[in-house]
């Protein structure tokens, strides 16, 4: 079990404790230099602020980002098995399952055998899904216009066709993607 002690009082064990709110990080000391040098540092640093400022709000308009993602692929026209599916989107196939239970029994998407494999389910998106994914949308791009505001829209044009450029370079499911900005 650990403690904030041990048996001893005059030794303390420290215990990691909730993180710390962003406002109250203004008082604490500056990051050192080499780790405000480092792009991958900022990188990681701002998709753990983005994800701890999105997901709350996201959850309470009753979007679940991985369900956004496969509705969003769905609503591009795709309808496509659940395999093809999580293989795009980087997910775990067993994983996926639950997601698309989930997104079924809200009448948001429809599975039905493959009329070629039996095996195979296809996944496609209902009027009511396409209807979300338009509700959600404005959701998310007013998440991404307050996060990215202390950028202009070129400077965000340009954020987004350099981490596009990276991700592409990175993984080939980016490749040959052409994105239409940072959705502002």
């Amino acid at each position: 079990m650990i403690t904030t002690s041990n048996d001893t009082q005059s030794y303390p064990i420290p215990v990691a404790t909730a993180p710390v709110p962003v406002p109250d990080l203004v008082k604490s000391p500056r990051l050192p230099a080499e780790l405000l040098k480092s792009t991958i540092f900022l990188l990681k640093r701002l998709g753990d602020l983005v994800k701890e400022r999105a997901v709350p709000e996201l959850v309470a308009a009753g979007c679940n980002p991985y369900q956004h993602a496969v509705l969003t692929l769905l609503g591009e026209g795709a309808a496509d098995t659940q395999a093809q599916i999580a293989d795009a989107l980087g997910f775990d196939r067993s994983a996926l399952v639950g997601v698309l239970d989930d997104l079924e029994e809200q009448g948001l998407i429809e599975r039905q055998r493959d009329r070629n494999d039996r095996r195979r389910h296809v996944v496609s998106i209902t009027q009511e899904g396409l209807r979300t994914v338009s509700r959600r949308r404005s959701v998310i791009g007013r998440i991404e216009r307050d996060f990215l505001e202390p950028l202009d829209a070129d400077e965000r044009d340009q954020l987004h066709r350099l981490l596009l450029k990276l991700a592409s370079h990175h993984d080939p499911r980016y490749a040959g993607r052409k994105g239409s900005g940072s959705g502002s």
